[in-house]
């Protein structure tokens, strides 16, 4: 189920975006921005904090603290649904079109009366905005695709509030009584980039305990079908949950089925017939004599066919059949697999926690190896200096020498100028361990100069790693136009690794360009790009989209023990 946490962080921004709206105080509007940021990432429960526990959190004040504390106790804000009642519905459906501020979305509303996404669509078509001030053909076009990217969203839900959810609703059905097993299963397991609902299964000998539970819990809000067989209900989110509990026996055979893709089950049950057997989701069967020959294990089901246990992330059918025929299937890379963090911040520059707290939560996972990479001077924004950076080095060489069981290393996310120029000079990168270079500005650059700039700056001696390269975030911003053969070939030209960013609003490379970047024999590194403590945890997201694209060990630098990562940074031989 949600946190607190993140409860608060989207009420707080809510409530940010609706100052902004009535063109309210643009500090005060940043405040609450960052007050929901720092709650949302905050380690600790906020449900378990007091007023005083809540003010130790940063940029939470006094004021917003008691009204974290009003929703904790009452479910609401007041001054929020306050606000909320001064603003059109219509205004507020439009500002969940990306690209589309707030202050246009009045202006729209107040001139031309435009109340829905769907009039917008209408009023784009018919260039009804030509003599609307501040809406020229450029804001015109970037409304139009941000209506585009809104309605391929749809009702998916992202990867991460999805998972929290579900894993939620297992938990709380794992403990009734009878529950032999219970998992979750779709497009979930298969940790699609989004979901359009949740899939959970339950063994049992009998179903109506775990359907009267699953409609009795808090997240339910709708029950939209009850059976014997399966149950679904909706939740406050809007997300469906489907549950189905089958006999244990038949456990391998619904998971296999119900986890997909619809593509892969297809092929399975194509091999099935061929040898003169059904596959449903009840159990492998002799077609002749309707006995089952495989049924309690995924890897019965599998074997049965005469193929080995399929990870569910490569369950697509994009070649995994074939591979599994001819003893090629990848052992893709696993969390446990990933020996450290490549790419993360801390509160020198936009993260939430000291270089201290996050050093120990990493040494706390268990990794060999941690570096801290805070952004550098060119994103003014976040005023990094030469001196803050080599104060905050000598810091983690001194907290190194007390950690002989995770070395640390001193690292920066360098920002990609638009002729592929980075931050600093050569001789001051050459005192980093890493440098990860990233876009973080003009995402409209043409194709061609997009492409020369991502390969220049692959081509820098001292860039070891492009982080989030495509600059995509789902369901909101698109990523970057270029050449991306060429870009993948300069990165396997230049030993430069690609990142596989770990924040579930980016999954960037994406799994299809994981894929495409692999034939060019390009090296990854899979990073959290953590702002805070929980997000350090966000990484298993990062593995599942490496594992989508068929990544193992070898494919991924943070995987490799640090002798082996080092040479790696040794970029061109540069020593």
């Amino acid at each position: 189920m949600a946190r607190p946490n993140a409860e608060v962080e989207a009420l707080l921004q809510e409530y940010a975006d609706l100052i902004a709206i009535t063109g309210g105080d643009a500090f005060k509007a940043r405040a609450y921005e960052k007050a929901a940021r720092a709650i949302g990432g905050y380690p600790a429960d906020i449900s378990t904090l007091d007023a005083d526990g809540l003010r130790e959190i940063p940029n939470v004040g006094r004021s917003i603290a008691e009204k974290v504390t009003e929703y904790l106790r009452t479910g609401r804000i007041a001054l929020v649904e306050e606000r909320r009642a001064r603003i059109p519905a219509g205004v507020r459906e439009l500002i969940t079109i990306p690209t589309l501020g707030p202050k246009k979305a009045l202006r729209l509303y107040e001139d031309l009366h435009i109340s829905s996404v769907s009039e917008l669509a209408a009023a784009v078509e018919a260039d009804a905005l030509a003599d609307l001030k501040g809406f020229g053909e450029k804001t015109q076009d970037n409304i139009r695709h941000g209506i585009e990217l809104l309605r391929r969203a749809g009702a998916r839900v992202p990867l991460a509030p999805a998972t929290d959810t579900a894993e939620g609703i297992v938990a709380e059905l794992s403990g009734v009584t009878g529950c032999r097993r219970c998992a979750y299963a779709g497009s979930l397991r298969r940790m699609r980039e989004t979901v359009g609902d949740l899939d959970v299964l339950v063994a049992a000998e009998r179903s109506a305990p775990f359907m009267d539970a699953l409609c009795e819990l808090p997240v339910t809000v709708e029950v939209v079908a009850r059976g014997t067989k399966k149950t679904s209900v909706r939740t406050g989110k809007g997300l469906q949950v489907d549950l189905r509990v089958v006999p244990p026996e038949s456990w391998g055979a619904a998971m296999q089925y119900f986890t997909g893709s619809r593509a892969h089950n297809i092929r399975t049950r194509t091999i099935a017939v061929h040898q003169g057997l059904k596959l449903s989701e009840y159990g492998l069967f002799d077609t002749g004599s309707g006995e089952p020959v495989a049924s309690r294990t995924e890897e019965d089901v599998y074997a049965r066919l005469g193929l080995p246990w399929i990870p569910p992330t490569l369950r697509e059918d994009r070649g995994e059949i074939e591979a599994a025929l001819h003893g090629e299937l990848p052992e893709v890379v696993t969390e446990r697999d990933i020996r450290g963090d490549l790419h993360t911040h801390t509160d020198l520059t936009d993260g939430l926690a000291s270089l201290e707290t996050m050093v120990e939560a990493a040494a706390e996972r268990g990794y060999a190896y941690y570096a801290v990479t805070d952004h550098a001077p060119d994103l003014y924004m976040q005023r990094m200096t030469d001196e803050k950076v080599l104060a905050q080095r000598e810091r983690l060489r001194e907290l190194d020498g007390s950690r002989r069981r995770m070395r640390l290393l001193h690292g920066t996310e360098l920002n990609i100028g638009p002729e592929g120029e980075v931050d600093w000079p050569d001789e001051f990168l050459a005192g980093f361990d890493l440098c990860v270079a990233s876009l973080h500005s003009h995402f409209g650059l043409g194709r061609r100069a997009m492409t020369r700039r991502l390969v220049r700056a692959c081509e820098n001696p001292y860039v070891h790693v492009i982080g989030h390269p495509t600059t995509r975030l789902i369901g909101r911003r698109p990523g970057v136009d270029a050449d991306w053969d060429e870009v993948f070939a300069a990165c396997a030209r230049t030993g430069t690794a690609l990142e596989v960013n770990a924040q579930p609003d980016r999954l960037d490379l994406g799994d299809a360009d994981i894929l495409r970047a692999r034939e060019h024999g390009v090296r990854f590194a899979v990073n959290s790009d953590a702002h805070s403590v929980p997000h350090l945890g966000q990484l298993r997201y990062g593995v599942g989209t490496a594992q989508r694209g068929w990544l193992t060990r070898d494919d991924v630098i943070n995987t490799w023990p640090l002798t082996r990562l080092r040479r790696f940074l040794r970029k061109g031989g540069r020593s």
